[in-house]
């Protein structure tokens, strides 16, 4: 049998390679995983440490495809701005905004933390679509900015406790979803 590890791993201490190949062999003969080596894992991986170098890997490999912010009907730029000021006393960095190269109906946008980038759907950019819906949709990706993703007991927590009560407080929350339900 032969393993190959990212190169993320490189340098990781003996006990972590050894958890990583329990837990590998007991998935491949479907045996339970031991929870000290899977703990043991999980808290290497959540390390600010490892975290840190997994940033600095997607930044300088990771590709990103970024199109314009200005659509045919709405521009990202200016709405960024006007909810920043609503709603963040324009206190928010603006990151790179865009449209998404697709007309996506299930991944109607995304924060990219690595390369500092907002991505909304295209299925937005067009006339039937109310503006209080691309408000939202970027809203919420700009409560990433504000809330930036926790790890809580070796799992990833994206959308905590903040960060919904500060997405109830968006005025028409209520209207934008009804009109996300008939995309």
């Amino acid at each position: 049998m032969r393993l190959r590890l990212s190169d993320l791993l490189e340098g990781a201490p003996e006990p972590i390679l050894k958890a990583i190949v329990h837990i590998l062999l007991a998935k491949i003969y479907r045996k339970p995983i031991d929870t000290g080596h899977t703990s043991r894992y999980r808290r290497y991986v959540a390390s600010r440490e490892m975290m840190q170098k997994a940033q600095q890997v997607r930044q300088l490999r990771g590709r990103k495809r970024i199109e314009s912010a200005q659509g045919a009907y709405y521009d990202l730029d200016e709405v960024f701005e006007t909810l920043n000021l609503r709603f963040f006393h324009g206190l928010l960095g603006r990151p790179v905004m865009s449209w998404s190269a697709e007309r996506s109906r299930r991944l109607l946008g995304h924060y990219d933390p690595a390369h500092n980038a907002i991505i909304i759907s295209k299925i937005f950019d067009q006339a039937r679509v109310p503006r209080l819906a691309v408000e939202y949709i970027v809203y919420h990706e700009m409560l990433h900015l504000k809330h930036p993703v926790k790890m809580r007991g070796g799992r990833r927590c994206v959308h905590g406790k903040e960060f919904r009560e500060d997405e109830e407080a968006f005025p028409y929350l209520q209207e934008a979803r009804l009109f996300l339900k008939t995309l």
